[in-house]
């Protein structure tokens, strides 16, 4: 099988732990993309938190907002964006005063919420955006946002993921951390935007490779021609795979690359 795109989760999948690109995933990379192969960044991260990645790893596509948005980088536009209502957001608060969770969003391109905590701190040094802490979450959001991110404990938070599924059932809800449970409009998830991507280009999904290592990235492996796991997967995926690889701090996407478009 010739592949044409290989989409790669970026936290825990690309990146090692101390969110940089190794030296052999990026030789790698290079290799696939002089294949003419597709190499697409597709995360849950907000789009200003990934763009430099991109950029330097020369991209001509990024998924982000856990497929909320995709931007086209040869002309930095944004071909495709569904957002959370004002509504929805705001529902989606009230429900986070009652599981006791934190819940923050985004507003020109800052982080925001009325609390803190450190998993905040987590998702503001993963990104590098400003948080900005407001006395009324409500209040702030006037206007549609892309996702929003509940925060709790694993252990907690897992439970909360159960519930929120069934009292609101018109979200897509998934776990990109232990800890951060991602929140976007319904049928909005990596998948469904690789989809997209994918007829866009012209692209079949049996030619589409995707790589990841959690729950948000679920869909894209089921979607994907071939769907692998890192080796540092969340345990209870790792049997929804068809490959599982090295972990993000041993290279996993450079051996995808050399064993299934290189070799």
């Amino acid at each position: 099988m010739k592949y044409k795109m290989l989409v790669l989760d970026m936290d825990d999948t690309l990146l090692t732990d101390d969110h940089t690109i190794s030296k052999e995933n990026r030789a790698m990379i290079a290799m696939a993309q002089e294949k003419g192969v597709e190499v697409v960044l597709a995360s849950g991260r907000p789009t200003p938190a990934m763009t430099h990645f991109a950029n330097d790893l020369q991209n001509n596509y990024m998924i982000s907002f856990n497929g909320a948005v995709v931007t086209d980088l040869k002309d930095d536009t944004v071909i495709f964006e569904q957002s959370l209502t004002k509504e929805q957001i705001h529902e989606l608060h009230d429900y986070s005063l009652k599981a006791k969770t934190h819940i923050i969003t985004y507003i020109n391109n800052t982080i925001v919420s009325e609390t803190h905590s450190e998993f905040i701190e987590v998702e503001r040094s993963i990104t590098g955006m400003p948080h900005e802490l407001v006395p009324d979450f409500k209040a702030a959001v006037t206007s549609n946002a892309v996702k929003c991110i509940l925060l709790e404990d694993p252990s907690y938070l897992k439970m909360v993921e159960s519930d929120l599924k069934q009292a609101m059932p018109d979200l897509s809800v998934s776990m990109s951390k232990p800890f951060f449970l991602e929140v976007a409009p319904n049928g909005i998830d990596k998948a469904a935007s690789i989809q997209f991507l994918a007829k866009r280009l012209g692209i079949e999904q049996s030619e589409i490779i995707a790589v990841g290592n959690a729950g948000n990235d679920l869909t894209m492996i089921q979607y994907a021609g071939l769907g692998v796991w890192v080796d540092n997967v969340t345990p209870e995926l790792r049997g929804f795979g068809d490959v599982i690889v090295a972990s993000n701090n041993d290279h996993g996407v450079a051996e995808v690359i050399e064993r299934f478009i290189l070799g």
